[in-house]
């Protein structure tokens, strides 16, 4: 299954920043990212048995580093679960999974899902 969510997200510094400002910025930041996400995971199925998932990151340039781009993935798994399409983001349900990175006009992160 392939899932597009046609947007960027933040990386690990901007989420590190908003944590810093106060004590709720940062949870406030991921409810809405989280949020965000849910709607382009909608058309996923309900994973019963775990899954591998393979992110193709696309970024518009070569500013952000990339273990702060792949950050994001804390909040996809996440959405998944608060969404039900996923029973926990554990080791026995999310078995693996690889990044890949690309450069285009617009930034957005491609899903793509195995189930095992």
């Amino acid at each position: 299954m392939i899932v597009e969510i046609p947007m960027k997200l933040p990386s690990l510094n901007q989420y590190i920043n908003e944590c810093r400002k106060n004590r709720y910025a940062g949870a406030n930041m991921k409810k809405n990212v989280e949020s965000d996400i849910a709607i382009y995971l909608q058309k996923l199925p309900t994973y019963q048995n775990p899954i591998k998932i393979n992110f193709t990151w696309i970024e518009e340039n070569k500013k952000r580093d990339l273990d702060n781009v792949a950050f994001a993935k804390k909040f996809i798994l996440d959405s998944m679960v608060k969404c039900g399409k996923l029973k926990d983001d554990n080791r026995n349900n999310v078995t693996g999974f690889t990044d890949t990175f690309e450069y285009g006009d617009k930034a957005k992160v491609i899903l793509t899902i195995e189930e095992s």
